[in-house]
């Protein structure tokens, strides 16, 4: 690993004596350490800890933060998980003190504006699905995908085909999480394929379905980008199978006031909060992934859900509820943001989202597909994926294209999923982002594309102008160095 701009640590640029703090004159008694602390646990030596002031802790931390890069620094094309510009009157919102110091043991009628805001959200989510009622509980999407699985295991349980209905069908382009959730449910994962214009195969389908079918996890539009055009030929061949459709939320950013998936025949939802509702995200979190499921399937949501009667807002487990899937009700904090975010732009506004975020992806992938490979040349949704075979002729991969781009301050898009697709690379600009933007990218792309042609030994040093070189990624996997070692 190479560092071309390290930052000393603190123990590196202490002072002996140097301090940037002063504390009141002791109040109390004087004690020997000993009447306190066991002699044996005492420590021998000092600490080794810094001495600074004020002004060098300050800049020192400071200058850290500036090292890591997130979308309010610059554009992040990162595919399939809607790194947008998220507005920061959602976050002053969520930071109001009747929201951010509540507790959730508090009796409910000291919080029912907060539970107000929880029963009116589940009612938009609703509407936004085209569903009957949602479960705010879980903490992100992959854990919405559990929950939305237990359901489905309880629902063919309850109709006495528990042990027969053991299988999930999950198509060759989905998420990893989708077969790794299936699993976790306990679930048989069966793999559909795809046709040549990158949707289910519709035929492949039909011989994969039958009284073993528990339910197919779909996202649409898929991981390629593209909206399923057969999506309603594939409800009915799994509904008429007896399964249920799971709806994979994560690019829903695509399709906002367009479509619902409960028109399309999905029968639960989950949506990522943190990715088309307005939370920052990245790095493990925050994260808010509510399941939404038709009216049949409403008795097993997770619990407590939020009902509304004549004295006012109460929690409530559902009659055949699955149980928790998290503790309290979900991460609150996101939810605000969520509920700022819908009532602000409102249903025109939240169209217009789902419009422009489509817009700027087939912008890209008009001009980008002139120097990098596009396996699937048609209309795209909010994303769309390329491959870089055309420049591994010249001994450049998709990686070594990826870091070429933090040479020139922008973030590096998916790579190498969907695993379809040879050389992935997968774009989402979001509909945050502007032209001239937009623009940049191309140009620097288009740049990329004659460096793997002209010049690949650049393409293949890069990063060399970021605070950290080139990782030997399997080293760094197998021997990670968790924390900065003092000279």
């Amino acid at each position: 690993m190479e560092f071309n701009q390290q930052i000393p640590l603190l123990l590196d640029i202490s002072t002996p004596d140097r301090t940037g703090y002063t504390l009141p004159e002791l109040d109390v008694p004087e004690v020997e350490l000993t009447e306190l602390v066991p002699e044996s646990l005492l420590r021998e030596t000092e600490p080794q800890l810094p001495e600074l002031s004020e002004v060098e802790v300050v800049r020192y931390f400071t200058n850290l933060s500036r090292r890591n890069y997130g979308v309010d620094v610059g554009f992040y094309p990162l595919g399939s998980c809607t790194m947008k510009y998220n507005p920061r009157m959602n976050e002053d919102i969520a930071a109001l003190p009747g929201f951010s110091r509540i507790h959730p043991y508090q009796p409910e009628h000291t919080v029912q504006g907060a539970l107000r805001l929880m029963y009116e959200l589940d009612q938009y989510l609703a509407e936004i699905a085209g569903l009957a009622k949602s479960s705010l509980q879980p903490a992100a999407g992959a854990q919405g995908e559990y929950a939305g699985l237990l359901i489905i295991k309880a629902y063919h349980e309850a109709r006495g085909e528990g042990e027969q209905r053991a299988e999930i069908i999950v198509p060759d382009s989905a998420h990893g999480t989708n077969p790794a959730s299936a699993m976790m449910a306990g679930f048989t994962i069966k793999t559909v394929p795809s046709d040549e214009r990158g949707g289910v195969n519709v035929a492949a389908l039909k011989e994969l379905v039958g009284p073993q079918t528990a339910g197919l996890m779909l996202t649409n539009p898929s991981t390629l980008g593209l909206f399923e055009d057969n999506i309603v030929e594939i409800a009915e061949i799994v509904h008429d199978a007896g399964g249920l459709l799971y709806y994979d939320g994560a690019n829903a950013n695509a399709i906002l006031g367009i479509t619902r998936p409960g028109d399309m025949g999905f029968d639960v939802v989950h949506f990522n909060l943190h990715k088309t509702f307005s939370t920052p995200h990245g790095g493990g979190g925050p994260g808010a992934g509510p399941i939404v499921v038709s009216e049949e399937l409403v008795q097993f949501l997770p619990g407590p859900v939020v009902e509304k009667a004549e004295e006012g807002y109460y929690l409530a487990f559902p009659e055949k509820s699955i149980g928790r899937v998290k503790s309290f009700y979900g991460n609150f904090g996101v939810l605000v943001k969520a509920y700022a975010y819908i009532r602000h732009l409102g249903a025109e506004g939240l169209r217009q989202v789902s419009e422009n975020a489509v817009l700027n992806a087939n912008y890209l992938m008009h001009h980008l597909k002139n120097a990098y490979h596009l396996p699937y040349d048609r209309t795209c949704m909010h994303e769309f994926v390329l491959s870089g075979k055309w420049q591994k002729e010249f001994g450049v991969s998709t990686l070594d294209i990826a870091k070429r781009l933090l040479d020139y301050g922008i973030h590096a898009p998916t790579i190498y999923f969907p695993l379809i697709v040879e050389e992935a690379i997968m774009i989402e600009p979001t509909e945050t982002e502007s032209k001239a933007t937009l623009d940049r990218f191309i140009q620097i792309m288009f740049t990329i594309a004659e460096e793997a042609k002209d010049n690949p030994e650049a393409v293949k040093a890069a990063p060399t102008t970021t605070p950290v070189g080139r990782l030997n990624e399997t080293q760094a996997a197998r021997n990670p160095i968790l924390r900065r070692q003092a000279k």
